[in-house]
């Protein structure tokens, strides 16, 4: 059985968003699928132990930042000086409305016509059982979409992130509008829909009037568990990946450390904060406000090999949600990835929903609901620190076992059959 794949994601290591597709396509073929994925041309080689099918791909924020003079490297929010975390500037209003006139359907759109091409080309030469779409970008979709009004190949479309029912959603009103009537059109189309809660499935279901919805939470690689590192001598707390001004959000953190040190329930010169990814300069003026430049260290984007090795010598793993009843259903990559680092894990920002019961149901770490409550936690780490030299870990393997990537495999593997037989049966 063969199954083609779409992923604008698979070569960017550094985002999240690619571990889903290459644990999938990696564990397929000791499940009797054959894997091809196609994507973007990626600027360095890569060895896969399973076909790729890469395109050419002109940028769309590349190209714009060239017309404008604007430095390639960095954010155009960044050059624009849009880094207030509490007020909108007017460089964030243009980057709107730009967003809304030019990244339609997103910003990846200039991949579509490339991958259409290489789909057809492919296709006509060879035999699919199935085809899997997977966003964001939503471009993989219309992409698949075309593939299948064409060929009639059964169809899932995997969206990691809900498309317009997404709370992070940034356009207008009428763009919203018009964006919905293209998400139903093209995904009404597909065989089956996946996503990776429970409760986004149910969201799906109330836009998509479908049956046929699964959840198919991420998962981490088997190959990548923390086998016993050696642990930081400070208090090391890591937060690995983006950070959004005012969502998901560090501050809450140094508030609550700043407070224990003031009462004298710990002292800041046994911690070290490390944070990986972009620098925001909003994240700065926070440091400074609490006073947590001595233990703060922004090392930048790193590859992700680094990152995960830093995860495994962390005495806590930071994660971040938004207090946002939406952000409900949320489960990111990023979870799963701690996971097999072994490490407590440390998450506030939406008081209930999936982040909570993962980390409860595998007993990984610690949610806390408020500032009381991050507070307390960090006060039992601290205390556990200090008497032991390390922070403890009960996270359940066996629990844990079953969010690998080879689990998430065999579910996405019951679903391509359901619509692979099903497709049969119509003829």
């Amino acid at each position: 059985m063969k199954v083609l794949i779409i992923s604008y994601f698979l070569n960017r290591e550094e985002e999240i968003g690619s571990v889903r597709i290459r644990g999938l396509a990696k564990n397929m073929a000791n499940l009797g699928w054959e894997p091809c994925v196609l994507t973007v041309k990626s600027t360095h080689s890569q060895n896969y132990p399973f076909k790729v099918i890469e395109t050419e791909y002109e940028d769309l924020r590349e190209n714009w930042k060239k017309r404008f003079n604007l430095n390639p490297k960095e954010t155009v929010n960044e050059q624009l000086n849009s880094t207030k975390k509490d007020k909108k500037s007017f460089a964030d209003y243009l980057i709107k409305i730009w967003s809304d006139v030019f990244a339609y359907p997103d910003l990846e759109k200039n991949w579509y016509k490339p991958a259409v091409e290489a789909g057809y080309q492919l296709l006509e030469n060879e035999r699919f059982d199935a085809m899997i779409s997977s966003s964001s970008p939503v471009t993989c979709h219309l992409i698949a979409n075309e593939l299948k009004k064409k060929y009639d190949i059964p169809w899932i479309a995997d969206l990691r992130d809900l498309w317009t029912q997404n709370h992070y959603y940034l356009y207008s009103r009428i763009r919203k509008i018009i964006d919905s009537k293209l998400e139903l059109n093209v995904l009404a189309n597909a065989d089956a829909l996946t996503t990776v809660s429970p409760i986004l499935v149910e969201k799906l279901k109330e836009k998509h009037k479908k049956s046929n919805i699964f959840s198919i939470p991420n998962g981490f690689d088997p190959e990548k568990v923390n086998q016993g590192s050696s642990l930081s001598n400070k208090l090391s707390i890591i937060y690995t990946g983006r950070l959004y001004r005012g969502k998901r959000d560090p501050e809450l953190l140094f508030k609550a450390l700043k407070e224990l040190n003031e009462e004298g329930k710990v002292n800041l010169d046994d911690f070290r904060l490390d944070f990986y990814g972009k620098i925001q300069n909003w994240l700065k003026d926070d440091i400074n406000k609490y006073q947590m430049d001595k233990i703060v260290r922004l090392h930048g984007t790193a590859p992700r090999e680094t990152v995960i090795k830093k995860q495994w010598e962390s005495q806590i793993l930071l994660l971040l949600t938004w207090d946002n009843p939406h952000e409900k259903g949320v489960l990111t990559g990023k979870i799963f990835e701690y996971l097999a680092a072994k490490r407590p894990i440390l998450s506030y920002g939406i008081p209930e929903g999936s982040v909570k019961d993962l980390i409860k149901e595998t007993n990984a770490g610690y949610h806390a609901k408020d500032l009381k409550d991050l507070k307390n936690i960090l006060e039992k780490v601290y205390n556990d620190y200090k008497f032991n030299g390390q922070t403890a870990y009960h996270g359940l393997e066996g629990v844990i076992n079953e969010y690998s990537h080879k689990e998430m495999t065999k579910k996405f593997i019951k679903v391509l059959e359901t619509v692979a037989i099903t497709n049969r049966l119509k003829y």
